[in-house]
């Protein structure tokens, strides 16, 4: 059977390919994938207790059968181009989620969700800093699994709706390269009340950079590298 296999972040640089078609024997499953690659590029091997899989764009188990046409992914610790801009979700429950190679227009964004019931907006703007760690930073790229984020985003930020006092949420994440000082995410919660709004903006962002798969590259005066971060120590890892 034949599976289609995606590579992101660092492990597209390890293995010199974003995605390939591969067969794979009948009853395999993602262990079997991902030992097929490991075997490979032993780098994997030794990744794997930070490597989350993914079939068909869900969170999945080594374990997991492998069926016929799947999709797999193979996705880095997260760090935090289509033919449309933006990618996005919404509904009648008024919630926004969007992914944009634009700038973030988080006014714009506000007036689109507020309606008129509200005593508070919060927004939060995780913005491009010039240092880390006071290395000097000149750019960073974002990429993502972009089917896959949006979907998380759209969960996310309709559990905290649901978890919160809150009337409507929104998050949205910039991708490609961006300058010091450019917003790279916005949250923005509305609510009745200001303390619900800060509790569910803060739970939003924080949730997003260890869930959502979305990879950061930052280059330097001196160099480049993939920005490793963490998931979520629910989520089901390679090893």
């Amino acid at each position: 059977m034949r599976a289609r296999v995606l590579f992101f972040g660092l492990l597209k640089d390890l293995v010199g390919r974003a995605a390939e078609e591969r067969d794979f024997p009948e009853g395999a499953d993602l262990r079997a994938v991902f030992d097929a690659y490991a075997a490979e590029h032993p780098r994997l091997r030794e990744m794997a207790g930070s490597i989350v899989l993914a079939r068909n764009q869900e969170f999945a188990a080594p374990g997991t059968a492998l069926a016929d046409g799947d999709e797999v992914a193979f996705l880095p610790p997260v760090s935090g181009g289509r033919d449309h801009d933006p990618i996005e979700i919404s509904g009648p429950d008024g919630h926004y989620f969007a992914l944009t190679r634009h700038a973030i227009d988080t006014r714009a964004v506000i007036a689109r969700i507020l309606t008129g019931a509200e005593g508070a907006v919060v927004t939060f703007e995780g913005t491009v800093r010039n240092n880390t760690r006071g290395r000097a930073t000149r750019c960073l790229d974002y990429e993502c699994y972009e089917g896959m984020a949006l979907t998380m985003m759209a969960r996310i930020g309709r559990e905290i709706a649901a978890a919160h006092q809150v009337g409507r949420v929104a998050m949205v994440h910039r991708l490609g390269r961006m300058l010091i000082g450019e917003t790279s995410v916005a949250v923005i919660v509305t609510a009745p009340h200001r303390r619900p709004a800060f509790e569910a903006a803060l739970e939003g962002i924080d949730r997003l950079k260890k869930l959502v798969p979305i990879w950061k590259k930052e280059h330097f005066v001196d160099g480049e590298v993939w920005v490793e971060g963490e998931w979520d120590e629910n989520l089901p890892v390679a090893r």
